[in-house]
């Protein structure tokens, strides 16, 4: 951005919903109104890529295989991805979610992603956070970046981001920004720093300038079924440091930035003689953290 003329090349404005989804298919309605009218509010505000809680249309405390079953669907095909690419067309507008899908006798915590166009593509959580261990598969399809018109964007979910690997194979394949829907949930004390920033939302910030991407993180808030949810929802510059400000911890709110998504191309150029990616020793640690699952993009 400057002063007087826009010379962005990718112009977005990211936004992040953080409410309280309820746990159980009677409150299924609820939840999918909820989403429908938290993409139209971001879309009034003039979002072009929206960012939706871990779960969000289903809730996340399940007690039973059988319960975690019910609350599944298809990817693609589901009511959840259908409703989602209904809304992205009509808005002509991005929306990352998350779901329980079903996959034969299996279930995945997926995030999607859709588009004007429709389905875009799927992640399946590659890290599974307590009982999720017992309901979910852990990732079969490895990383993915998605190129679409408004820029590249490549999917995590929740408990991956406590893995550097995840956030550093998703910038090297080549993301202008990583969207990661989650359920932070309450762990043993301290939760909050002095600021009120919980360990999540470090680890985001830490990621993204540890890789220059942007990353935008939507978590939810409340209690369910004795487990409570963190906030912190926030969206990052390639920097780090988050743009605009950090969700409160019980805040129902959207978090929204404006940014130029191909920064995330020169953006690892911190000076003449140092570039972090440029900068990595394959030759020493490849061998044990190289991913060869996707081609990366140019950057």
């Amino acid at each position: 951005m400057t002063d007087s003329i826009d010379t962005r090349v990718s112009p977005v404005t990211v936004a992040v919903v953080q409410f309280e989804p309820k746990v159980g298919v009677e409150n299924r309605q609820r939840n999918t109104d909820a989403v429908t009218q938290r993409i139209g509010q971001a879309a009034d505000n003039g979002a072009d890529l929206i960012v939706l809680p871990e779960l969000a249309t289903t809730g996340y405390v399940f007690t039973t295989r059988a319960e975690a079953f019910a609350h599944a669907e298809a990817v693609p095909g589901g009511a959840t991805v259908e409703l989602l690419s209904r809304l992205a067309a009509a808005r002509d507008l991005y929306v990352v979610a998350c779901v329980v899908e079903r996959d034969g006798d299996r279930l995945f915590d997926t995030a999607v992603l859709v588009g004007p166009s429709g389905y875009i593509g799927r992640y399946r959580e590659t890290h599974l956070w307590n009982t999720e261990k017992l309901w979910f598969t852990p990732g079969d399809e490895g990383y993915r970046v998605f190129d679409t018109p408004i820029g590249r964007i490549g999917l995590l979910v929740c408990w991956d981001i406590w893995f550097p690997e995840t956030a550093r194979i998703v910038s090297q394949l080549g993301a202008d920004i990583i969207c990661i829907p989650t359920g932070w949930v309450w762990t043993p004390p301290p939760l909050y720093d002095a600021g009120g920033v919980c360990m999540a939302a470090h680890l985001t910030i830490t990621a993204a300038h540890v890789n220059n991407v942007f990353i935008a993180t939507a978590d939810r808030i409340g209690e369910e079924r004795g487990a409570r949810f963190m906030g912190n929802s926030l969206i990052t510059g390639t920097n780090g440091w988050p743009i605009d400000r950090i969700a409160g911890p019980d805040e129902d709110t959207i978090i929204y930035a404006d940014v130029d998504l191909t920064a995330t191309r020169a953006a690892p150029i911190w000076n003449q003689l140092n570039d972090l990616h440029r900068d990595r020793r394959t030759d020493l640690y490849d061998p044990i953290l190289g991913y060869r699952g996707a081609p990366a993009l140019p950057r």
